[in-house]
């Protein structure tokens, strides 16, 4: 999602995250990198879309270091002050867990709160399932293990959606547990207090949910 990363071509063509942790991690940096360079009114530019040539080459070549140094070098160019990425990484989980708080203090930050909308985990009518019936299909035999022969349309529907539903889920799992927050979604006081914000009035708010 373009607010917070861009990680849909790293996942589902270049399969460079194939695993829920993997995919946890990505979820983790790219969204606090994002937030980030939107906190300091940067855009997307100084990333440009244009990997190095010895990119390839890096420890980390799906966060294209060099980028990332871009940033950074235009924060010290500005402020005389010099951060590291992790350093970069943070100030954005500040940001983030706090807004997380802020919403669960209005009601609203909860697990229930970051279910993605019904249309979103497809096919939603036996029109679309039939549109491309072969490629739904061939996915719920190779990935989801279910025989669709003999089976009606809504039978395969279903499947297609408890599977995306239970990956879903575990995922969120995965994300949460990397954040350090609850199964519920709730920022943890250990993790506030290791990135700096385990203030009173946000462990009061945090607590009432552990």
């Amino acid at each position: 999602q373009h607010d917070e990363a861009w990680l849909i071509f790293i996942d589902m063509v270049n399969n460079q995250i194939p695993t829920f942790e993997e995919k946890a991690e990505a979820l983790h940096y790219f969204p606090m990198f994002r937030t980030w360079f939107g906190l300091l009114g940067l855009c997307k530019l100084p990333w440009n879309d244009i990997a190095p040539a010895n990119n390839s080459e890096t420890d980390e070549p799906a966060k294209i270091p060099e980028h990332v140094q871009n940033y950074l070098d235009l924060y010290y160019g500005i402020t005389g002050t010099r951060m590291t990425p992790e350093e970069m990484v943070d100030q954005s989980e500040r940001t983030y867990n706090f807004q997380r708080i802020f919403n669960i203090r209005m009601g609203k930050g909860l697990r229930i709160n970051d279910k993605t909308p019904y249309r979103t985990m497809g096919p939603v009518t036996p029109e679309e399932y039939e549109s491309r019936a072969e490629r739904y299909d061939k996915q719920l035999k190779e990935t989801v293990g279910y025989d669709p022969k003999g089976k009606t349309v809504e039978e395969k529907i279903a499947a297609m959606r408890a599977y995306r539903e239970d990956q879903y889920e575990k995922l969120t799992d995965a994300v949460y547990k990397r954040r350090g927050w609850t199964e519920n979604g709730v920022p943890t006081p250990e993790k506030l207090k290791s990135i700096g914000m385990d203030f009173p009035e946000l462990l009061d708010v945090v607590e009432k949910h552990i």
